[in-house]
């Protein structure tokens, strides 16, 4: 089956990594499913997507906290394609900057609910119909988080040290089946991130200062690669860091 058949399944679509990544698969032939909560966001970029090589375009809004908008998510999906080829587990968020000690609750159960119950939950709706067809390729979205920690990050860490056992985990259990699963792990990367977490523009600009950090297409080009390798190829997970940064503590900035 050929590139131009195959469909993807994009969560966090409508800006960002997840849009970006819509971009490449467009200009790859493929046909998309995209899903994200901002459903007007999506079909603001649909005509785009189409123009770039996508043959179809689904857009479906998409809660990952939700379980029922998970459900009627899928059921979109496979109402419109026979099967899905690719899962990319890109929707997740970091709330708040606060220690331990003054974490909020309301933060730490959004990061948990988005991007470790999201993630499973859409991982396992989905992953039913790979094994039934015996191959599939299921892309996880994680972060340098996932390997490094930071004072005033610890769930966010959290959550992404959990999304590299989820893949670890999921190697173990498919192995002997044609699906594989691969993780890309991202450094600084500006997009709506820092703003989502900060909730002020000056301080999320603040975050980038002096350095030139990776830009959503750099971790699109990234997912690509993984999804376009021969089927006997499995990417296990890419960690991709802009030049100026050295650990998730550690970046050079040039004097502003």
């Amino acid at each position: 089956m050929g590139a131009k058949a195959k469909v993807v399944v994009i969560t966090g679509a409508s800006a960002g990594i997840g849009k970006a990544c819509a971009e490449a698969f467009a200009r790859a032939g493929y046909r998309l499913a995209l899903g994200a909560r901002r459903l007007e966001r999506l079909e603001e970029v649909r005509s785009t997507l189409a123009q770039l090589g996508a043959p179809e375009v689904l857009c479906v809004a998409l809660d990952v906290r939700s379980e029922a908008s998970i459900e009627a998510f899928a059921a979109a999906v496979e109402g419109r394609f026979i099967h899905v080829d690719l899962l990319l587990n890109n929707a997740g968020l970091a709330s708040g900057l606060s220690s331990v000690a003054s974490g909020q609750d309301v933060d730490w159960q959004a990061m948990i609910d988005t991007n470790l119950y999201g993630l499973l939950r859409v991982t396992r709706r989905f992953l039913t119909g790979m094994l039934k067809r015996g191959q599939g390729h299921i892309i996880n979205m994680g972060s340098v988080a996932g390997f490094q920690t930071y004072a005033n990050g610890a769930v966010y860490a959290a959550t992404k040290h959990a999304v590299r056992a989820i893949s670890g985990a999921l190697r173990l259990e498919l192995n002997g089946t044609a699906i594989r699963v691969s993780e890309i792990d991202p450094g600084m990367v500006e997009t709506e991130f820092s703003l989502v977490r900060l909730q002020d523009k000056a301080k999320a600009k603040a975050v980038y200062s002096g350095m030139t950090p990776l830009s959503p297409d750099d971790i699109a080009d990234c997912v690509l690669f993984a999804a376009t390798r021969p089927a006997h190829v499995n990417i296990d997970h890419i960690l991709v860091m802009p030049t100026a940064q050295a650990s998730v503590y550690k970046t050079h900035r040039e004097p502003t």
